[in-house]
């Protein structure tokens, strides 16, 4: 895989990771690994100042969501369900 970035930023990148005791090359691997596992990026991408308030909501909508699967007889929730509500809370916020 090739990477471009900025010298400084790359700079940046390499100095702190040698503070953690590894290269930029094994951080980025555990990035990846971390993507696989979690199937999702793990830190918050937003270009709004009020993605908080997303969050509780999206957070809302899954505790709507499990609550009333826990009242019904099918008492799992699957993960089409949870992305389902995620999706009309993003769409309500709009």
């Amino acid at each position: 895989m090739t990477v471009r970035m900025d010298s400084n930023i790359k700079n940046q990148f390499d100095k702190l990771c040698q503070q953690f005791g590894m290269s930029a090359n094994t951080a980025i691997n555990i990035f990846i690994n971390q993507v696989i596992r979690s199937r999702s990026i793990p830190f918050v991408i937003s270009a709004s100042d009020n993605s908080e308030k997303i969050r509780r909501e999206a957070l809302s909508a899954f505790l709507s969501a499990r609550l009333n699967a826990e009242k019904s007889e099918d008492k799992e929730l699957y993960l089409e369900e949870i992305n389902k509500e995620i999706n009309e809370a993003r769409k309500d916020r709009e």
